[in-house]
């Protein structure tokens, strides 16, 4: 038995038209018809839960590495210069909670956020590690089965999460 139960993705389309088989001039991509954006592109999906922040980044560095560690130390200013909007959490020398090398955390609040700092790390995270998830209250399963990682995956210390209570979701805050 699973441990989680998981939806199927079609849930709310299935009494849709079929889709075109339709393939378009470059030979390889197939015709979607148009239709309204995904909500997904202003707001986080459930279970995601925004109240504090949608989505952490947490960068990592070998400990053993002074080059890395120096790299990691620059990105870490440059990611606050250039994202001050972000909350940035202090640079760690040594491990935390589950986290098995230094790192610094970086938070952000919303969908268009989410996807430029994931991409703009993409191209800016040098020798670095990055462990990314969203915050849905579990912290268990954010760090493990919705957890994506760029660069070499390190094994966190979970088990401080397997037994640590659920946050209650917090109303959102007033604009």
């Amino acid at each position: 038995m699973p441990e989680y139960e998981y939806k199927s993705p079609l849930a709310g389309y299935e009494n849709a038209e079929p889709l075109p088989t339709t393939i378009n001039p470059d030979g390889k991509s197939l015709y979607n018809p148009p239709g309204p954006l995904s909500a997904a592109y202003e707001q986080f999906p459930a279970p995601i839960d925004s109240s504090n922040n949608g989505f952490d980044f947490h960068i990592y560095h070998k400990p053993n590495s002074p080059e890395e560690a120096k790299y990691a130390a620059e990105l870490h200013e440059r990611i606050r210069r250039e994202f001050p909007e972000f909350r940035i959490y202090k640079f760690w020398d040594k491990p935390i909670g589950p986290h098995p090398v230094p790192m610094f955390e970086v938070n952000v609040f919303n969908p268009h956020q989410t996807g430029t700092f994931f991409s703009w790390l993409a191209v800016n995270r040098g020798p670095c590690s990055v462990l990314i998830h969203p915050n849905t209250n579990d912290g268990y399963r954010d760090h493990t089965e919705l957890a994506t990682w760029m660069g070499t995956p390190w094994p966190l210390n979970v088990s401080m999460l397997q037994h640590a209570p659920r946050r209650a979701p917090q109303a959102p805050k007033a604009a």
